[in-house]
């Protein structure tokens, strides 16, 4: 599939969270710049008081609370996201710490327009607790990974990848938070090339021109 920029109107971004926002809060701060050429137009939590639905309403911006245990199954569930997502006709969904795997319904309406990040060099330590995995196999090198969400967990096609070193004294929480130094300029830099540019998805492969 090919996405090209929309002509005539703002491309349109809708981020999802569950936690304090500091990814959706470095979005916001480039969106302001006209040149970045995205606006974020609504922001959704599956959870009450996630801290970047404050950031978000302090910044003018809709938000809304799609909570699992609402609804009596995980499909129907699915499926109330992605109309409350669909209904503000964004161009691109970003996870910014989502925590929750969404269902058939949200790919089958946003498949190769919903991206995540992952704080390893997928496909290595896919899953929650990566920097942790990282440093028990030994590794040297780690770092954040950007890509299109799949059904499976952490599986979807790499858009782009950023190494951060592993140091002598590194223990999981100052190598976590190195990484996410490193993904949230990652996701700034590839939302706007994103949204300015276009892309390309063709099996595993992704082309930004």
């Amino acid at each position: 599939m090919r996405y090209r920029p929309p002509e005539g109107r703002s491309f349109r971004l809708v981020v999802l969270l569950s936690g304090t926002g500091s990814n959706l809060a470095a979005l916001l701060d480039a969106c302001v710049d006209p040149a970045y050429g995205a606006t974020l137009v609504a922001v959704g939590a599956d959870r009450d008081g996630a801290g970047g639905l404050k950031i978000a309403a302090e910044a003018g911006i809709p938000t809304f609370v799609e909570r699992v245990r609402d609804h009596p199954d995980r499909n129907s569930w699915d499926q109330e996201l992605t109309g409350r997502v669909a209904a503000y006709e964004p161009d691109l969904v970003i996870s910014a710490g989502f925590l929750k795997l969404v269902g058939p319904a949200f790919l089958e309406r946003f498949g190769g327009r919903y991206i995540n990040t992952h704080n390893t060099l997928l496909p290595a330590f896919p899953g929650m607790n990566g920097p942790r995995d990282a440093l028990a196999y030994g590794v040297k090198i780690t770092g954040a990974t950007l890509f299109f969400v799949d059904a499976g967990v952490d599986t979807g096609p790499i858009v782009a990848q950023v190494a951060v070193p592993v140091m002598e004294d590194d223990d999981e929480a100052t190598l976590t938070e190195r990484i996410k130094v490193a993904e949230r300029a990652q996701l700034v830099e590839w939302v706007g090339r994103l949204a300015r540019e276009g892309w390309t998805l063709s099996g595993r492969s992704v082309t930004v021109p």
